[in-house]
């Protein structure tokens, strides 16, 4: 188990005053949020950017040339060399904001998946998301392209020959997720990019889960994209990155058309912008990605090393004890996994557990978790899922425990 002293790198109980939604109560108990997930809350510093904005600089970005166009746009473009200095990635160029992870994978599918033709392949996981499955999927509306899915074992372990196995001369792309949301397998995704190169293939890796929990460098993972939301590490939703090597986004044509985009328009013909420009058609939600600054800076001045360390501890803390419970069926146990335990408790719907968790104040997620080819891999329709982030403590996982014990009587 992890030295409790671990814990004492943060100090949650003065981390927790930045978050005002966990003094709420839920039936009448104190909040325990577990769903992080889905999405983390959002601390009062993040909130308090968007009021400001909203309240003194909210004025449209780039080609204003009054003092608060100016303004917004300096703000915005802030946020972009933070994400690059977060990444590592080479040049602000190459950080493209979009509506989140989703938005960010549709982009590359529809833009990438442009020059693919009949035959192709993409090479995908088990245990992706949907948003990683069906964009490359909806590319067959045009042109028979098929997906190559990487099988795991029953720890929730990727089979690395397998994938070596499927690469061939139809190979087009690889898309990976970082981090399961599911399972908490945190892939090798390092390894399976230096593969994928070998045979020229470029690689897509979702960083949805693994931005808010451990470091990222693109350059040392020499991934060709890496896409992450806000939403999901502290930021305000509807903001997302899409990371991409430089060479490859100019080669892409555009996924979009409006303002923001172009060079020179007329009923003729177009010309588009230069990186990142080229990608962000429209007004983007400016006030969401200059809050976006302040999650980055709050979530780096913790330290990420000891958010990660604290997570893992109450993992292996909240693991152990759930062992002890009649009926326990826990889902993904491979090494160095993240702080995500998914479960089903006997034969007791997933449903039905989460609801009653509910009522003793316990958030949890509870469905398939837009994974639903890894649940039929499984064998099953759906988990609950709680999920850990750095506000959580090991007196809520104590309460959780007592909650589960409570709700597995009930159920069995």
């Amino acid at each position: 188990m992890q030295n409790p002293q671990l814990m004492n790198q943060l100090d949650v109980a003065a981390l927790r005053r930045d978050f005002p939604v966990l003094d709420r109560t839920i039936y009448g108990k104190p909040l325990i949020y577990l769903d992080n997930t889905a999405t983390s809350q959002t601390p009062s510093c993040v909130v308090d950017t968007i009021r400001d904005i909203y309240f003194h600089t909210k004025a449209n970005v780039h080609r204003g040339v009054h003092t608060m166009s100016q303004e917004m746009t300096a703000m915005q473009e802030a946020t972009r060399e933070r994400v690059r200095q977060m990444l590592n990635a080479e040049s602000t160029s190459e950080i493209i904001f979009t509506r989140g992870t989703t938005e960010a994978i549709n982009l590359v599918a529809s833009s990438m998946g442009d020059s693919f033709v009949d035959g192709d392949e993409v090479i995908v996981t088990v245990m992706e998301h949907h948003a990683n499955i069906v964009p490359w999927q909806l590319l067959s509306r045009n042109k028979r392209v098929t997906l190559r899915v990487v099988p795991m074992d029953e720890r929730g372990v990727l089979d690395l020959e397998a994938y070596r196995s499927l690469f061939n001369s139809h190979t087009r792309m690889v898309a990976v997720t970082h981090v399961s949301n599911v399972l908490g397998t945190v892939n090798p995704v390092k390894e399976m990019i230096a593969e994928a190169h070998r045979h020229d293939v470029p690689v897509l890796v979702d960083g949805a889960q693994a931005v808010a929990h451990m470091a990222v460098d693109v350059r040392d993972l020499d991934c060709d994209f890496y896409v992450f939301s806000s939403h999901k590490m502290y930021g305000p939703t509807g903001v997302g990155v899409l990371y991409g090597k430089r060479s490859l986004l100019e080669m892409m044509p555009p996924y979009q058309g409006g303002g923001e985009m172009i060079a020179n328009v007329t009923f003729e013909h177009t010309t588009f912008a230069e990186l990142p420009f080229k990608f962000e058609a429209g007004t983007p939600d400016f006030v969401g990605i200059a809050a976006l600054h302040t999650a980055i800076d709050y979530m780096q001045g913790i330290g990420i090393d000891a958010i990660a360390a604290h997570e893992h501890d109450l993992l292996q803390y909240t693991t152990e004890r759930m062992a002890d419970i009649p009926g326990m069926r826990i889902f993904g146990t491979a090494p160095g996994k993240s702080a995500v335990i998914s479960f089903l408790i006997g034969d007791a719907h997933h449903y039905d557990t989460g609801l009653l968790l509910d009522k003793l104040g316990i958030a949890v997620r509870t469905g398939h978790h837009c994974a639903q080819p890894l649940m039929h891999a499984l064998g099953i329709e759906g988990t609950v899922r709680a999920s850990f982030a750095l506000y959580n403590t090991r007196e809520e996982a104590d309460t959780f425990i007592a909650a589960l014990k409570r709700v597995a009587a009930m159920l069995q």
